[in-house]
């Protein structure tokens, strides 16, 4: 702290009111830092930096990885006491109400997923679901549909009701992005968005498999809260949006920007869903 503010304050006044000795600061400031001690503030510049390239969305499991594919090695349990001592902290979890409505008299169909959310090719299952995010002009509703190959987010719509049109923009924006495959699982809950004629009906045009978990079970489309609760903490969580036009470009930026291309996933080795993709076509 001295050494920092020597140009504004004199060393006699600040070694007083700190209580040390203009000798032992003097000597302080001669002694070279320790090669430990230069490695631990490099290492510290480069947690704080990969920290920062994750908007603080990230926890040490994720940035002691992205250090690693910087040619760093670094143990986690290293990256996450430098963390802590720094006060570097992913952003913390919240609840959230539910946005299902199965209260109604539209068909369901089988949960042919049956808490299996493994694949091992693309286009073999989707999960998809809404969510929603507060504005000062009111709700905005978010669906998306989410490949379990990758987890990578394949179609998404925004808009300030929850309607059927909503989940079926988020299917063809998936449909187009993914060149129509037919024969693919979609999974989601009841709600009533789901069980509309328009859904099943663009299902049905495009040979696309509906599933849907029992009612009130969230276990049944854990993959997909996840995704939920992922975006919830790291993109929603302590932002306000004074408009919905600045909420669609914060959801822009997080699904595409970054959760997509580099968002590191655990069960991906961590790499992100499109790296993924790009090293098993490889």
């Amino acid at each position: 702290m001295i050494r920092q503010h020597e140009s504004e304050f004199g060393i006699s006044m600040m070694c007083r009111l700190l209580e040390v000795s203009r000798g032992n600061y003097y000597e302080h400031k001669r002694r070279k830092p320790s090669t430990r001690q230069q490695e631990n503030e490099a290492l510290t510049d480069a947690i704080k930096k990969a920290f920062e390239a994750e908007k603080g969305r990230a926890g040490a499991p994720r940035v002691t990885e992205a250090l690693r594919d910087d040619g760093k090695r670094v143990s986690r349990k290293r990256v996450a006491k430098i963390m802590r001592q720094n006060g570097l902290r992913a952003k913390a979890a919240k609840k959230f109400k539910a946005t299902t409505n199965s209260n109604h008299n539209l068909a369901v169909a089988e949960n042919l997923l049956e808490q299996n959310f493994e694949a091992d090719a693309p286009d073999q299952k989707y999960v998809a679901d809404i969510t929603y995010i507060w504005t000062d002009e009111g709700w905005l509703y978010l669906a998306v549909v989410l490949d379990l190959y990758s987890r990578m987010v394949i179609g998404w719509a925004m808009s300030e009701r929850m309607t059927s049109k909503l989940v079926c923009d988020a299917l063809r924006m998936a449909l187009f992005r993914r060149k129509h495959p037919s024969g693919v699982i979609v999974h989601s809950d009841r709600g009533s968005q789901y069980c509309s004629h328009d859904h099943r009906q663009l299902l049905r045009e495009n040979n696309l498999i509906c599933s849907m978990s029992k009612k009130g079970d969230c276990y049944d489309n854990a993959a997909m809260e996840s995704w939920n609760h992922s975006f919830k903490v790291e993109a929603i969580h302590g932002e306000r949006f004074a408009t919905r036009a600045g909420a669609k470009e914060h959801v822009f930026e997080y699904i595409e920007g970054y959760y997509n291309r580099q968002r590191r996933h655990s069960k991906l080795g961590y790499l992100s869903p499109v790296a993924f993709e790009a090293k098993k076509v490889a």
